[in-house]
């Protein structure tokens, strides 16, 4: 009778005989939890994967709050300044130009093909330019305006006004982008097309033997969108396949955690609604349970793991009694 009255008790308080003791109804959740954290992360990674043109730069341009300007500054070329360029983007064709001649082993009647298509592009280029000078040219402006506003934000970070100053800086900043956009997203197109046409230049056997080559954009910051698009499909893979078979779960699930909580500030203080960003604050917590409680032990490979180093433990303990024993 007394076990019959105290089991509803136990289910309500926590059904474990001890609450530093994992019991077998808590080792399952975590399992479940595992493999559910690592299926979204793997299938999230693989369909971006897929996809081939996934981009962080939408996110990250958007973000929000007190680190705004960080994230903000992860945005390949995010003020335009190196895509308006002519110099630079004359270099930059050239040197693709080249790279996949030798890439492919272009002969003599190829490499004249292939510096047509440069010479149109760069002609397309100017055109862009000329057609988008004025918008380019308070484009230009807007940016010396919104370096303004910078500083006198920092200097007045001490008195009113403030907040009234920074929504000045947000709408200024949102009608900046929009006098760049046009020509920016008609450059970005450019630079696509001028990728794909120097690559059909190759003959069917030159691409199934060396493969289709990318034009890789030149750096503009020590970490940007144009290393971070290329590694997070990868990392969410990695991260996935490590929660879903239970391997070196603490430093994936902590690797998770980390990645979630930059997504988390990126958006803070988070809104309401779908793009909230407490989802991902509540599946990075969820992560560090996994770490904090080895949950790859539970139906995982880290139990092989664990035996290991728990036998290893144990010989040293042993080892040091039988020392002290002497």
């Amino acid at each position: 009778m007394r076990t019959l009255l105290l089991t509803p008790l136990r289910f309500a308080v926590g059904y474990g005989l001890s609450p530093r003791v994992i019991g077998f109804l808590a080792a399952t959740m975590l399992v479940i939890l595992r493999l559910t954290i690592g299926w979204h992360f793997y299938s999230e990674g693989l369909e971006k994967y897929k996809k081939g043109n996934w981009t962080a730069k939408p996110f990250f341009a958007n973000a929000s709050g007190p680190f705004a300007n960080h994230f903000r500054s992860m945005v390949w070329d995010a003020e335009g300044e190196w895509r308006l360029n002519m110099d630079a983007t004359m270099l930059q064709f050239a040197t693709f130009r080249e790279q996949v001649a030798a890439h492919y082993g272009f002969d003599d009647q190829q490499r004249a093909e292939a510096q047509n298509n440069y010479s149109d592009s760069i002609k397309q280029f100017e055109w862009i330019l000329q057609q988008n000078a004025a918008d380019i040219e308070e484009f230009k402006l807007g940016r010396k305006r919104l370096e303004k506003l910078d500083k006198d934000a920092q200097e007045s970070a001490m008195r009113s006004g403030v907040s009234s100053l920074g929504g000045q800086r947000e709408t200024i900043r949102r009608e900046w982008l929009q006098k760049g956009s046009t020509a920016l997203s008609q450059i970005d197109k450019l630079w696509t097309n001028y990728e794909a046409a120097q690559n059909r230049v190759a003959t069917s056997d030159q691409i199934d033997s060396e493969g289709y080559l990318d034009m890789v954009k030149p750096r503009t910051a020590r970490m940007d969108t144009s290393v971070i698009d290329r590694m997070v499909p990868y990392f969410d893979m990695a991260v996935g396949i490590c929660l879903l078979l239970g391997f070196f779960t603490p430093v994936a699930a902590l690797a998770a955690a980390g990645f979630l909580g930059s997504v988390f500030l990126s958006q803070y203080p988070p809104s309401t609604g779908p793009g909230s960003t407490m989802y991902q604050l509540i599946e990075g917590l969820a992560c560090l349970v996994l770490a904090a409680t080895g949950a790859g032990r539970f139906a995982g490979l880290d139990f092989f793991l664990h035996l290991i180093t728990r036998q290893s433990v144990v010989k040293q303990l042993y080892a040091a009694d039988e020392m002290g024993a002497a």
